[in-house]
């Protein structure tokens, strides 16, 4: 799972988003970056964290945070999600699972008894430089702006 913490350099990433944009970790040199990465579109938990973030854009982006997140499903899927819920950022596919693997947070979930692969709730600020300064395992979807707020 995550060997990441605080303090290590971010792992590079390039995928083209929802808006056919390629994006990629220097796009954020000297800006703060929410990489936020989720386990499906759609889905209860994804979407209310979604819509908590667009929600509080503009207050994340007058703090100096930009917004980025990451989930295996496929960019179709990303288009329509991010329609759907009018989402301001940009929503990257890794249907490879090459980011969700660099940043550890694929591995082994439990849900009603099953165990299965998945991706895990989880969010990195990064600074500036491209340093991790917070990672949340513990996402409280509803109120993740505030969560980010209070480091």
């Amino acid at each position: 799972m995550i060997t990441l913490k605080p303090g290590d350099k971010a792992p590079a990433f390039e995928a083209t988003d929802q808006f056919g944009n390629i994006v990629n970790l220097n796009d954020f040199e000297g800006s703060k970056l929410v990489l936020y990465f989720y386990p499906k579109d759609n889905t209860p938990g994804c979407t209310a964290q979604a819509c908590n973030l667009r929600d509080n854009y503009s207050e994340l982006l007058q703090k100096g945070y930009k917004i980025v997140g990451v989930s295996t499903d496929s960019l179709k899927s990303h288009e329509k999600f991010s329609e759907k819920y009018n989402l301001p950022f940009p929503l990257l596919p890794d249907t490879e699972r090459k980011i969700v693997t660099a940043y550890g947070v694929w591995g082994p979930k439990k849900m009603m008894g099953r165990v299965y692969d998945g991706t895990h709730r989880t969010t990195f600020l990064i600074d500036e430089n491209g340093v991790i300064e917070k990672i949340f395992t513990k996402v409280d979807a509803k109120n993740h702006t505030e969560q980010i707020f209070s480091t």
